[in-house]
């Protein structure tokens, strides 16, 4: 039996919603123009002394180029920091807070800058020939460590491409930021993936030994400045990610699978120089998403629990505590005193920035949107329902505000990218696809089936081998108990997504006819030919195995093999550089349809990946997308 549990509007407390009382009052219509003109904050880093807040802002305003913005914690006073037409990143306080290291490409390649926090102009440190992937400070202030390529390898834009290059593989470098003097640190052929210093002498590292092998085969090592060798401390389970070192410099964290994968969502820690890692996360049994670690006695971790994301408090000596926050929190810091600084948000709440007192209160730090006062968003119903084995599927309703009940509306299916990913209450890409629908006289819903993430590790891995079967019948299961409530026109339903959402959604019109109009964004259509081309198959082989050994397993989960099927008119979007999901894929789906007579387009963007970063190219998507939908759910011209 299926319970309803609508907390949507139990998300915001009063005063927060005191806070945005000028949207409940708004009139306009959202445009897609409006939809996508959002400002998405994150990578928080309070000053060491607690009294500066830096972040990074992107908004399709910018091309999703990001920005940095420095924030007065006693006064909220907030400014941008670096200027319009760059892309501005990864900001890091020196140890004694006076300069503020970030990565910019003001000058082309990427390199990392520093400026003083009081005042002055931001100057160069590093000028390698093909830029800076990233960097860390040293524990004394007075060298930077980044991995850059040597400038002498061989350029990538022209001439034989010769793959598995060990010339490709950025190394570890450390320059001086007074002398200006730089050298190179460790032994070539490693391709490293991450690295924190453990203290002056000594730099961790994750690294690949054989990188030309496309499997998770990273492992920690100690690398020493004064000899530059690797030495092998400890192989966490595959995959991982998010290495830090503890404040004493004797422990580390990584993000991890106790259960072999397919995503490192458990927390663990060990000692450096020992294989002693622990999950300190398995009582939790949810996706670690973000770490922070500014004392030793106590871990912070975000946690995505469903459609929220929440913080919790770890300690060596105490069991775990939940951070009671009544927003979905996307990005956070901690300061030496305990003051929680947060970006949060819900469906129908913009992110913005607050602050958690060490007494529990929250107050808005910064409402960090400009543009939405005479906008309204709509809210969402959150809801559980039972699947066709019993399984209990999380899912939100999005409606119109002001329908008569008696209406029954056109509805659009949303499913999420990933697989093992989630819809989240807050505002992002796919809110915006789902608000500008709503707006337009939609319902939507939002699905989190069997395999995302946001639940428990049996849940997460439930659809291995299996995209298309278990998950599917999630995504139609709970549409239909939607329509069993009444208010949704059964005889127009739509469905779309991007990446898996958009695979979903090519695989759902090759097994139903129930869908009058589908947008297929960056799909899958063909597994066997995107492993053969895709940029990293190490998460598809943990799905499938690999083609020459289970050729039946990629082929029954293609919606190729079944796409004879199909009759769903489909627009199909793409960026012409994907590596993900190659354009191929995108082509191929699309030559199907055609070749079969369906009605069909394709829309691809010049130098976009994954995931088009450009607002004009993001503007022409929605534009498509609300036209597409209107023109076979509606019947306008």
């Amino acid at each position: 039996m299926r319970s309803w549990a609508n907390f949507g509007c139990g998300f915001v407390c009063i005063g927060l919603i005191t806070a945005y009382s000028a949207f409940a009052h708004a009139q306009a219509v959202l445009t897609p123009a409006q939809a996508l003109d959002y400002r998405r904050v994150g990578d928080l880093h309070f000053s060491p002394d607690g009294s500066k807040l830096v972040y990074v802002v992107q908004s399709y305003r910018w091309d999703w180029q990001p920005h940095l913005w420095v924030l007065d914690v006693a006064n909220g006073n907030a400014h941008q920091i670096t200027p319009e037409g760059n892309s501005e990143r990864s900001p890091q306080w020196s140890p004694d807070g006076k300069l503020l290291a970030f990565l910019s490409n003001r000058n082309g390649k990427t390199q990392v800058y520093a400026m003083p926090t009081d005042s002055g102009a931001a100057t160069v440190v590093t000028a390698r020939k093909y830029g800076v992937t990233s960097f860390h400070w040293s524990p004394d202030g007075r060298t930077i460590a980044y991995l850059a390529k040597e400038d002498d390898a061989p350029g990538t834009e022209s001439g034989p491409q010769v793959a598995d290059r060990e010339s490709d593989l950025p190394r570890l470098w450390i320059v001086d930021l007074a002398s200006k003097a730089t050298r190179g640190i460790g032994t070539p052929g490693y391709r490293i993936d991450e690295f924190q210093w453990q203290n002056s002498t000594n730099i961790l590292v994750a690294a690949a030994a054989k990188p030309q092998i496309e499997e998770y085969t990273d492992a920690i090592y100690c690398v020493s400045l004064s000899d530059g060798a690797f030495k092998l401390s400890s192989r966490p389970p595959q995959p991982f990610r998010g290495l830090i070192v503890s404040p004493d410099g004797r422990h580390y964290t990584v993000q991890s699978t106790r259960t072999n994968g397919p995503i490192p969502r458990d927390l663990f820690v060990g000692t450096i120089g020992r294989d002693d890692l622990r999950d300190v996360t398995a009582s939790v049994d949810r996706a670690v998403a973000e770490v922070k670690w500014h004392e030793q006695s106590t871990i912070w971790v975000r946690v995505v629990d469903g459609f929220a994301n929440r913080i919790w408090r770890f300690s060596p000596t105490a069991a775990a505590v939940p951070v009671k926050l009544s927003l979905s929190v996307a990005a956070f810091d901690v300061s030496g005193g305990g003051l929680v600084a947060f970006a949060g948000g819900d469906f129908n709440h913009l992110p913005a920035l607050y602050l958690r007192a060490l007494d529990g209160s929250v107050r808005l730090l910064d409402r960090v949107q400009q543009g939405w006062e005479n906008t309204q968003l709509a809210p969402a119903e959150i809801f559980h329902a039972q699947s066709f084995d019993g399984t209990p599927i999380e899912a939100a309703l999005m409606k119109p505000v002001g329908v008569h009940a008696a209406e029954k509306l056109p509805l659009v299916l949303l499913v999420h990218g990933g697989p093992s990913s989630n819809f989240t209450a807050g505002y992002d890409w796919e809110t915006a696809w789902a608000q500008l629908l709503v707006a337009h006289g939609y319902q939507v819903l939002m699905v989190n089936p069997r395999g995302s993430n946001g639940y428990s590790e049996d849940f997460v891995k439930a659809n291995r081998g299996d995209l298309g079967g278990g998950d599917y019948k999630d995504l139609m299961s709970v549409l239909d108990q939607v329509i069993a409530q009444g208010g949704t026109d059964p005889n127009r339903l739509g469905i779309g997504g991007w990446s898996y959402g958009g695979e979903m959604s090519a695989w759902a019109t090759t097994q139903t006819g129930r869908f009058k109009a589908a947008v297929a964004g960056a799909p899958v259509f063909d597994q066997q030919a995107e492993f053969e081309t895709e940029q990293g198959p190490a998460d598809d082989e943990w799905q499938f195995g690999t083609p020459w050994e289970h050729a039946d397993v990629f082929a029954r989960n293609s919606p190729a093999t079944y796409i004879g099927n199909a009759h769903t008119p489909t627009l199909i979007l793409d960026g012409i550089d994907d590596a993900s999901n190659p354009v191929g894929q995108s082509k191929g789906l699309y030559r199907a349809l055609k070749h079969l007579g369906i009605e069909t387009q394709l829309v691809l963007y010049p130098g976009e990946g994954h995931s088009p970063r450009s607002g004009a190219y993001n503007l022409d998507m929605f534009e498509r997308i609300l036209d597409w939908y209107d023109r076979f759910l509606k019947g306008s011209d």
